[in-house]
């Protein structure tokens, strides 16, 4: 479990979505919840990759680092810390250039070899 999420977190931090998608399950359940944006979901591979894409734009780089994790064979909940500059504006005001620093939680699900639900809050 442990190599599947640093695996995921190295592409992630990349901005290596190929690498991202080759851990996830066809039918992956993402969402994230955030208390200054609301609710975003995904329910499938594709979908998830049409929003990773999206948002590889917003930020000229990011780095999401492990605080803490509870590990089992099949889930974890993982303590993040979450550190992105922006490349561009945002509708809510954030201007190029600013970071952006967030500690999150995600939950992560396997199954097969292969993570079947990303749950982030932040």
């Amino acid at each position: 479990m442990e190599e599947i999420i640093q695996a995921y977190l190295t592409a992630y931090n990349g901005k290596d979505v190929p690498a991202m998608l080759a851990l996830l399950d066809e039918a992956v359940f993402f969402e994230n919840v955030s208390n200054a944006s609301g609710i975003t979901t995904t329910r499938s591979k594709s979908e998830f990759e049409t929003l990773a894409l999206q948002s590889l734009n917003f930020f000229s780089e990011r780095r999401q680092s492990v605080r803490f994790q509870v590990l089992s064979d099949t889930a974890a909940a993982v303590e993040i810390d979450y550190r992105a500059t922006l490349a561009q504006d945002l509708p809510n005001g954030l201007k190029a250039g600013e970071t952006l620093r967030l500690r999150g939680v995600s939950i992560f699900e396997v199954s097969q070899g292969k993570i079947t639900r990303i749950s982030d809050y932040s």
